[in-house]
Order: C-alpha cells, then structure tokens, then sequence
C-alpha cells in the first residue's frame, strides 16, 4: 500500500463499505496533509490487517474502503514494558518510541521516587491521551496492532501484571546479570524505575516477584532512554531486527 498517508479508525471497516472519518482524522487529512478528494489513504482498526482506501469526492469527511491486506508488522518477541511514572513528556516519548519498537504491552505506575503523580481525575484524561500518543505511533510506523497501555496504582500492581511473562526483568545500574542472557524468552516483561531508581526495597518486592535484577550496558541510562533501548537491543537479539542486515 505504498506510502499512503495512514489514519485509525475505530471499526465499521469493510471492503466497499463508505465510511464517515472521525473528525480529529478529517481534519488532519484535508488541513494538515492538505489531501484532496480521491487522495489514496491507508486505514486501520488495530484488530489486524490494514484497508487500502480514498477519500471520497464531494464528501468533506469521507473514504472509501477499497481492498483489504491482512499484512501484520508485529514482533515475535513480546516485550511487556513497566515504566514507572515520569513526567508528562518524557512519558509520551517512552510510550512513542516504545510502540515504534514494537512494545506489546506498556504498564504505568507511580514509584516511590516518582516526581510525578496522578490523581484519579488526571488519570483517566491521561489513559485517553497515552492511547491518542500510541496510535500516532501505530500510523507512523506501519504496526496494525495498538499496544495495550495500562496503568496499575502501585508498583507492586503494575509487576504482578506481567506474571504471564516468561522472563522478567529489572533493569539497575550495576547489576551482575546481562539483558541478552533472557533472549530466549518469546515473552519479556522489563521493569524501568523513575529519575531516581527503584528503591531497595522495591528492587526486593521485584525479586520477590519472580524478577531478575539485570543491567543494560555499563554505562547509567536516564529512565526515558532504558525502556526504548532495552526494547531495541531485545528487538535486536530476539525479535524482528534479529535478521536486519
């Protein structure tokens, strides 16, 4: 499907079916990309597959859906990442890049040495936007499949979460073991602390958890860097950069 633009759209495709855009999409396609009526677009739900489509002529929010791919950009390794709360920007960046790189599963929670925090009205605003920030990745970077982003009200929550995971890790500066060492794992659950680092006793709850305390390289990454390089060197081990080049 080339390089059509690419927008979601939440169900109600089907090959030769005339859909209304949501506006937020309508917009950004005439006034953004300045695309004109019969323009070729690419649509997808994040059920699977991807719609080739165009805008419709004489329609202001229009398209219509014209043949179905079933192609799929997904990794075979998934990678559950928990990242501890952060500021509002670097947040975004984490969850943007994270699903650029294929993340299956983003889990948010406030650390001890959490700066930011969240109360429960700003939470739910928050879970709107973190999955607007996800889908403008999905467009970008061709994935079909938007990542489950959660958010889990302790650390101790968001851990228990990746139980179905077969190797759990949690990424501290000096630690003895290697990330590539769990490579083997086909699912991957990597814990990321705040600006501060996990605390000790956190760093025990997770072992007691079932987490290996692991280290990235010899040198100490900020929070907003460890989650995406992690996912990349696992990509790069593991997943689908394995065979790149």
């Amino acid at each position: 499907m080339g390089g059509a633009p690419r927008f979601f759209v939440e169900g109600g495709l089907r090959v030769g079916a005339t859909i209304e855009l949501p506006d937020a999409v309508a917009h950004h396609a005439q006034h953004a990309l300045r695309l004109r009526d019969g323009a070729a677009i690419v649509l997808f739900d994040g059920r699977g597959g991807e719609y080739a489509a165009r805008l419709a002529a004489g329609r202001r929010a229009a398209a219509e859906v014209l043949a179905f791919d079933p192609v799929e950009r997904e990794s075979p390794l998934a990678v559950t990442l928990i990242q501890s709360f952060v500021p509002n920007e670097k947040l975004d960046w984490i969850i943007e890049k994270s699903t650029e790189l294929g993340v299956a599963r983003i889990v948010l929670a406030p650390a001890e040495r959490s700066v930011a925090r969240l109360d429960a009205q700003r939470l739910a605003r928050k879970r709107a936007h973190w999955r607007e920030v996800a889908i403008a990745a999905c467009c970008q970077c061709g994935r079909n499949r938007v990542p489950d982003i959660l958010d889990a009200p302790t650390i101790a929550d968001a851990l228990a979460l990746a139980h179905d995971c077969e190797a759990r890790l949690l990424l501290a500066p000096g630690a003895r073991e290697a990330l590539a060492r769990y490579a083997r794992a086909r699912s991957i659950g990597v814990a990321i602390g705040p600006e501060g680092g996990f605390t000790e006793q956190e760093i025990a709850l997770a072992q007691r958890a079932g987490f290996v305390v692991a280290a990235l390289g010899p040198r100490v990454l900020r929070t907003e860097t460890a989650g995406p390089a992690a996912l990349a060197a696992l990509q790069a081990i593991a997943g689908d950069l394995a065979g790149a080049g």
